[in-house]
Formats: C-alpha cells, sequence, structure tokens
C-alpha cells in the first residue's frame, strides 16, 4: 500500500479510532527506534495516519527506506 511521491514512499492508513491510530503509532515509532530511521508520522482526523520514509541525508530512497517500510507493513492491520 506504499506509494512514491516524489523522493519518498509515502502510506495512509485508517484505524477504529485514535487510540487504535496512537498504538500503531507507538508501534512504529519503536520500530523505527530501533532500525535508528526515523519516518514522517502525521495523525490527522481522528484515526488518520500518514507515513512518509526517505533519506535526507543521501538524499531520496535507499533500501533503508525499503526495509523499514516492510517492518511497518507488518505492525498494520490486515
Amino acid at each position: 500500500d506504499w506509494r512514491r511521491e516524489g523522493d519518498e514512499i509515502v502510506r495512509d492508513l485508517k484505524f477504529a479510532d485514535f487510540a487504535q491510530a496512537m498504538a500503531f503509532v507507538n508501534r512504529v515509532a519503536e520500530a523505527a527506534e530501533a532500525a535508528n530511521h526515523h519516518p514522517d508520522i502525521l495523525v490527522h482526523g481522528w484515526n488518520g495516519v500518514r507515513l512518509s520514509l526517505t533519506n535526507h541525508a543521501q538524499g531520496g530512497l535507499t533500501e533503508a527506506d525499503f526495509a523499514l517500510a516492510g517492518q511497518i507493513d507488518g505492525l498494520a492491520p490486515a
């Protein structure tokens, strides 16, 4: 469910409620910290989350972005 937007990959997710959205964001934060690679995270509305991945230091997408995207996919609801 990731799509390319310029030099980023982006994924939008919807949850049943705000609490579930925030629980997901916290799981993403743990995975990102462990990988030392951090997405931009936008929580919007009462149940929406948008994730954006790129490597600012490298000036675009790298393997680290796709690896973290795969980990995030494993955390997302089906």
